[in-house]
C-alpha cells in the first residue's frame, strides 16, 4: 500500500466514523411540509407615516412573536426574507383561521382623545370580543408616539357605549413595553403598567393633560385606545392630574377590575398589538402530518430499492471494483446525511427528493474513471491494473470536475433564484454533490487501489472489472457507425422534437401551478368515497362555482379556486363534509397574486440566469463553439420536458422548477463529458478531420452516458412509483429530462458543435502536455508507473 493510499484510506474512515456519530446522536430538522403544520408569507406595506424596510420589518417581525407566543404553538419560526417580507412556520397547526388572524392583523394600534358620547351609529356595530370587552375603564394609559390618523371615529366602549372618537394621537410603535402586575400592599388588584419611547412619553403626556382639562365622570377625560377599529380600553385619567401637565412616562398604569388573564390579556394587545407597518399575507401553505409521514416513508423505500438497484447494476458491469463503489455509494449516503445533520439544513419534501436522486448521480465520478481505466487497460495489456487504475483518475479528473461544477451551478441557482422548499433542493443537491466526489475520489479510491495490489484480482482480469473492455464498447468498436458524416440530419430530428414540444405548449398550453398564478389548492380526505362531478355539485351549490376539482392521491380531493379567505375555506371543506363525511384537510396552498407574479416572474429570470451562466462557464473551460452548441443542447432539453408536460396535463410549479434546473446540469453534464473527450482526442491527432474526433469521442463516452443515466433512472422510476402526487411530477420531469439530455449530448450538441466549427477559424486545441506553460522545443516529462521503482540495466 503506497502512502497516498494509506492516507486516503485513513481519512476515508475518519469521516465516516465522524458521520455515523453524528446520525446516531442528532435529529433531523424536518420542514412543515415533512412534519406537518403552516408556513405563512407576510408582506410587509408602506404606512401613511412609516417606510416598510428592513428595520421596521423587523420590529413588525418581533411584534409578530409576541402575538404568536400567545398563541401556543410549539416551537414557532420567524424569519425575515428579503427587505420587507416575513416568513411565519406554525408546526401542528392544521387550522390556520386564528394564527392568520392573529397575525395578520393590518391595522395599527392608536390611542385617540375621547370627544363625546357618539351621536350616530358607530362604525364598529359590534362590541369588541375577547379581551377587549373584559378591560378596565379606570386609570391611566400610554402610548407611542407618531401622527394625526385620517379622521374622526364612532365607535363602542368596552361595555357598548358609542364613543366619538378624534384623530389618532400616537401609534403603537412609541410603546417600549406593557406588563400586568398584582398591587397587594395598597388593594389595588391587577394593573397595566406602561413605559414608552422618549418622544411617544411627550405625546402621551400631552394627550392626558388636554383630557385632565375636563371634570372627573366626563368621557371627554377618558383616552381611548384602539386595536382594529375596536376599543380595547378607554381608561379616565386619574383625578389627581391636572390640566395640561399630563402623565410622565414611566408613570402610567391601567387599574380597574382586572382578573389576571385580563390584565395579562391587555398588555399583550398594548404591547404586542402594534405592527409598526401593515402586513399582507401573500402566500400559507398548510401540510397534514400523514401527508408528510408517507412522503418520508416512500422516499426511503425509493432510496433503499434505487440504491440496490444501482449497486446491483454498477457490480453486474464493473465486477468487483463496481462492488467496492457500491460500498463508496453507501458510505455516500451516510457522509451526505450527516452533513445536513451537521450544517443544520432543514430538510424539506423537494430537498428529500433531492437527497435521494443525488444518490444515484454519484456513481457518474466512479463510471467516469472505470471506463478511463477499461481504455487504458485495452490500449496497454501488459501495464499492472493500479497503474491502468491510477491514469485512469488522472485523466477522469478533467471531466468529473466539470460535470460536478455545472450540477453546482444548478443547484446554486435553486438556492438563490429559488422560493420556499425549493431552496432545500438546491442545499441536499450541492452537499450530495460534495459528497459524491469524496467518496469517488476518496473512498472509492482507497478500496480500489488496495484491491489491485491483490495479485489475485491483478492476474483475473474477468474479476477486477476494468481489465477487459465493456461489451458495449466492444461492439461499438467493432461496428464504428459514421455517426456525423451528414450532422445536419441530426440537427432536423433535434428541430422536429422541438416543434412538436411547441404545438403542446401553444395547442393544449402550460397548466400553471397555483403557486405561479396565485389562488388557493386545497387536497382533502373524506371518510366516504366522493366523485369529482359529486364534488363538484356541492360545491356549486354552496356557493363555489368556479371551484375546479380533480382527484388526488388515493381518492383523495383536490379543489382549487381565486381568491379564498380561511372562512371560505372551512366553508367549502364542510360543503364537502355534507357528501363525504368527515372531511379532513391533507394539504393546502394559498398564494396571493402579487406573490404568484412575481414567483413567475422569478422563474423565468432563474432559467434565464442558469443559461447564461452555465455558456461563460464552457466558453471559458472550452471553445466558443463547444460552448454554444452544448447550451443549445440543454435549451433544447428544457423545451422538450415542457411540452412533454404540456401534452400530458401535468402542472408546472415549484418542484418543476427544481426539476427544470436539475435537468439543465445534467445535460450540461453530459455534453461537458464528450467534448472534454473531444478536446483531448482533437489535441492529440490534430490534422484528423473533426467529425471522425467527433465519432470517436462519442463511442468512447456512450458506456459512461448510459452506465450513469441508468443509475438515476433506477431512482427516478422508484420515485415516481412510490413517491405519490408529492413526489411523481419531479421524477416525471426528471425521467424525460434524463433520456432527451443523453440523445441531445450526442444528437444535438455534438452536430452543433461540427456545424458551428465549419465557420470558425480558431486552431484546433493543443496537444496533451504542449499547453501555453510548456517551452516550445523542451522534452516532455513522462510519468513514471507508480510500481516502477527507476531501475534500469
Amino acid at each position: 500500500m503506497t502512502r497516498a493510499t494509506a492516507v486516503r484510506a485513513v481519512l476515508a474512515v475518519a469521516v465516516l466514523l465522524a458521520s455515523v456519530v453524528i446520525t446516531l446522536t442528532m435529529s433531523p430538522r424536518l420542514g412543515l411540509d415533512l412534519q406537518g403544520g403552516t408556513r405563512i408569507v407576510l408582506q410587509a406595506h408602506d404606512s401613511d407615516t412609516v417606510t416598510a424596510d428592513r428595520e421596521t420589518t423587523d420590529r413588525t417581525l418581533e411584534v409578530l412573536r409576541q402575538r404568536i407566543d400567545s398563541l401556543g404553538v410549539s416551537e414557532p419560526t420567524l424569519t425575515r426574507s428579503g427587505e420587507d417580507r416575513i416568513i411565519v412556520e406554525l408546526p401542528d397547526v392544521q387550522d390556520p383561521r386564528q394564527a392568520a388572524e392573529v397575525i395578520g392583523r393590518t391595522a395599527q394600534l392608536s390611542f385617540h382623545a375621547v370627544e363625546g358620547p357618539g351621536t350616530g351609529k358607530p362604525e364598529t356595530g359590534e362590541p369588541p370580543a375577547g379581551d377587549s370587552e373584559t378591560e378596565g375603564t379606570d386609570g391611566r394609559k400610554k402610548p407611542p408616539a407618531s401622527d394625526t390618523g385620517p379622521g374622526d371615529l364612532t365607535l363602542p366602549d368596552e361595555q357598548g357605549r358609542s364613543l366619538a372618537l378624534g384623530p389618532s394621537r400616537l401609534s403603537g410603535a412609541g410603546v417600549d413595553d406593557a406588563t400586568a402586575a398584582f398591587d397587594a400592599q395598597g388593594g389595588a388588584g391587577w394593573s397595566v403598567s406602561l413605559t414608552f419611547h422618549k418622544d411617544a412619553g411627550q405625546d402621551w403626556k400631552k394627550l392626558t393633560g388636554e383630557a385632565a382639562c375636563h371634570p372627573a365622570g366626563d368621557d371627554r377625560r377618558r383616552v381611548a385606545i384602539v386595536l382594529d377599529e375596536k376599543v380595547i380600553s378607554s381608561p379616565q385619567v386619574d383625578p389627581s392630574v391636572g390640566c395640561r401637565v399630563g402623565l410622565p412616562s414611566g408613570t402610567t398604569q391601567i387599574t380597574g377590575s382586572f382578573s389576571a388573564d385580563e390584565a395579562r390579556d391587555l398588555a399583550l394587545l398594548i404591547k404586542g398589538g402594534a405592527l409598526p407597518v401593515p402586513v399582507e399575507i401573500v402566500e400559507q401553505r398548510t401540510v397534514g402530518p400523514t401527508l408528510g409521514a408517507a412522503a418520508i416513508e416512500a422516499s426511503a423505500q425509493a432510496a433503499l430499492i434505487g440504491a440496490a438497484a444501482t449497486a446491483l447494476f454498477i457490480t453486474v458491469v464493473y465486477r468487483l471494483f463496481g462492488a467496492l463503489a457500491a460500498v463508496a455509494l453507501g458510505a455516500y449516503g451516510v457522509i451526505s446525511y450527516a452533513a445536513l445533520l451537521a450544517l443544520g439544513v432543514t430538510l424539506t419534501l423537494p430537498g428529500l427528493a433531492g437527497f435521494v436522486l443525488a444518490i444515484g448521480m454519484a456513481v457518474d465520478a466512479n463510471v467516469l474513471v472505470f471506463e478511463r481505466a477499461r481504455e487504458e487497460c485495452a490500449d496497454r495489456p501488459k501495464r499492472s491494473l493500479r497503474s491502468a487504475l491510477t491514469t485512469g483518475f488522472q485523466k477522469a479528473w478533467s471531466a468529473v470536475a466539470d460535470s460536478n461544477a455545472t450540477t453546482l451551478i444548478a443547484a446554486g441557482l435553486l438556492f438563490f433564484l429559488g422560493s420556499g422548499p425549493v431552496k432545500g433542493f438546491g442545499v441536499t443537491l450541492a452537499i450530495g454533490v460534495v459528497a459524491s466526489m469524496f467518496s469517488a475520489l476518496v473512498i472509492a479510491r482507497a478500496l480500489t487501489e488496495i484491491a489491485a495490489n491483490r495479485r489475485f484480482v491483478s492476474d483475473y482480469r474477468g474479476v477486477n472489472g476494468i481489465g477487459r473492455p465493456g461489451a458495449v464498447r466492444a461492439w461499438l468498436v467493432r461496428k464504428d457507425p459514421r455517426l456525423f458524416r451528414r450532422p445536419l440530419r441530426w440537427l432536423v430530428v433535434s428541430a422536429a422534437l422541438v416543434a412538436v414540444a411547441v404545438a403542446g405548449i401553444v395547442v393544449r398550453g402550460i397548466d400553471l401551478g397555483v403557486e405561479f398564478t396565485g389562488g388557493r389548492l386545497v387536497e382533502y380526505s373524506t371518510s366516504r368515497p366522493v366523485d369529482v362531478e359529486t364534488a363538484r355539485d356541492a360545491l356549486a351549490a354552496a356557493g363555489f362555482k368556479d371551484a375546479e376539482v380533480t382527484t388526488a392521491g388515493d381518492g383523495d380531493l383536490s379543489v382549487r379556486t381565486g381568491k379564498l379567505d380561511n372562512d371560505g375555506e372551512h366553508a367549502l371543506r364542510s360543503a364537502l363534509a355534507e357528501e363525504g363525511g368527515e372531511t379532513k384537510k391533507v394539504r393546502d396552498e394559498l398564494i396571493g397574486p402579487s406573490l404568484g407574479d412575481e414567483l413567475r416572474r422569478n422563474a423565468l429570470i432563474a432559467l434565464g440566469v442558469a443559461v447564461a451562466v452555465q455558456l461563460a462557464y464552457l466558453a471559458v473551460r472550452f471553445r466558443w463553439t463547444f460552448a454554444v452548441a452544448s447550451v443549445a443542447a440543454m435549451v433544447h432539453d428544457v423545451i422538450l420536458v415542457v411540452g412533454a408536460f404540456a401534452w400530458l396535463g401535468r402542472p408546472v410549479d415549484g418542484i418543476f422548477l427544481a426539476a427544470l434546473l436539475t435537468v439543465i446540469g445534467y445535460s450540461v453534464n453530459d455534453s461537458v463529458v464528450v467534448f472534454d473527450r473531444v478536446r483531448e482526442l482533437w489535441g492529440a491527432n490534430r490534422k484528423t478531420p473533426l467529425d471522425t474526433i467527433a465519432r470517436r469521442a462519442v463511442l468512447q463516452t456512450v458506456p459512461r452516458t448510459v452506465n450513469t443515466g441508468m443509475g438515476a433512472l433506477f431512482i427516478l422510476a422508484a420515485l415516481a412509483v412510490l413517491g405519490g402526487d408529492s413526489l411523481a411530477d419531479f421524477a416525471i420531469a426528471l425521467l424525460i429530462g434524463i433520456v432527451v439530455g443523453t440523445w441531445s449530448s450526442v444528437f444535438t450538441a455534438v452536430p452543433g458543435a461540427l456545424a458551428l466549427e465549419r465557420s470558425a477559424k480558431a486552431p484546433p486545441p493543443p496537444a496533451p502536455g504542449k499547453g501555453k506553460g510548456t517551452a516550445r522545443g523542451k522534452a516532455r516529462t513522462v510519468r513514471r508507473d507508480p510500481l516502477d521503482n527507476g531501475a534500469r540495466v
